[in-house]
């Protein structure tokens, strides 16, 4: 069964029945035979198929839905069986969200090839909230999140404190400042993460602490965005002093100095199970290594 889901996920992404065939090295009739036999045993109809495209249908949702999480599961079913004999080898779904994604992970990713080139790392970049997701349907092994999870059936573990400040282009008066209270930004125009990002979730917590919700906000779904146009003098924005390093080092965007900062939140790894394989074994022992308190001076 799992081969006729295989191919109807590939036949579902690709949207095209020629390019499922060559890349599984099938023929296209083999291709149409798996998924009329995949149809047969469900009951119904899952593609909708014309000279011009093909689509789920409503019951096609639902077959891939679950199709991927079945696959996923069954490559971790491989996985756990080939930990039994092989050491620290094979491989590895990786999720995080963008603070630790962009600015963190390529340095431990890094250094797990170079100690273990056997481990075969996979990398998705989401937000938060679909991080969580990934790992729960067993997309994901394993996720390094910023933001809270609230889904009672994964594992989370705190693992390093991150500090957030607000920052500024350098010619903004308010960097000039000795000393500023969160209440003094009540009017400035603010440029956030979307909702769902483990960011924006910091920014809004900070809101509601100090009791005001902003007036003019900008919602962008790209940290690199915000940064660009917090330079160019766009607006001010909370940001992790891990993502503003480089632009700090290089005078590009400045730390607005509030009394009530720096904010904190925390990075966590999310697992599905309690039970871990070696490479998950030893990926999770290499990020508690490297997070460490980023120098925020």
């Amino acid at each position: 069964m799992d081969q006729y889901l295989n191919v109807f996920v590939k036949v579902v992404e690709k949207e095209n029945f020629s390019k499922v065939a060559s890349e599984l090295h099938m023929t296209q009739p083999a291709v149409s035979q798996y998924i009329k036999a995949l149809e047969e045993t469900v009951g119904t109809r899952l593609l909708e198929r014309s000279n011009k495209f093909v689509r789920m249908n409503k019951a096609g949702e639902i077959v891939y839905h679950h199709a991927k999480e079945i696959l996923a599961l069954y490559a971790k079913m491989q996985s756990s069986l080939d930990d039994l004999t092989n050491q620290r080898s094979g491989p590895i779904s990786i999720g995080a969200s963008y603070t630790f994604g962009e600015y963190i992970l390529p340095k431990i990713i890094v250094q797990l090839k170079r100690q273990f080139p056997e481990i075969h790392p996979t990398i998705t970049i989401h937000n938060t909230k679909d991080i969580c997701e990934l790992v729960a349907t067993h997309q994901l092994d394993v996720g390094i999140i910023e933001g809270p999870c609230h889904d009672k059936k994964l594992n989370i573990e705190r693992i390093s404190e991150d500090h957030m400040f607000i920052v500024a282009s350098p010619q903004h008066p308010f960097v000039k400042k000795e000393k500023i209270w969160f209440s003094d930004l009540k009017e400035e125009t603010w440029i956030l993460r979307e909702k769902g990002s483990g960011t924006r979730q910091a920014a809004d917590n900070l809101f509601e602490l100090y009791g005001f919700t902003p007036q003019n906000i900008l919602e962008f779904g790209s940290t690199q965005l915000i940064k660009e146009s917090v330079e160019a003098g766009l607006g001010i924005s909370l940001l992790s002093s891990r993502a503003i390093e480089k632009e700090r080092l290089n005078g590009y965007i400045d730390i607005i100095p509030v009394i009530e900062l720096p904010f904190k939140r925390s990075f966590s790894i999310v697992t599905q199970t309690i039970y871990q394989t070696k490479v998950l074994e030893t990926f999770i022992a290499l990020v508690k290594t490297a997070v460490q308190p980023a120098n925020t001076h």
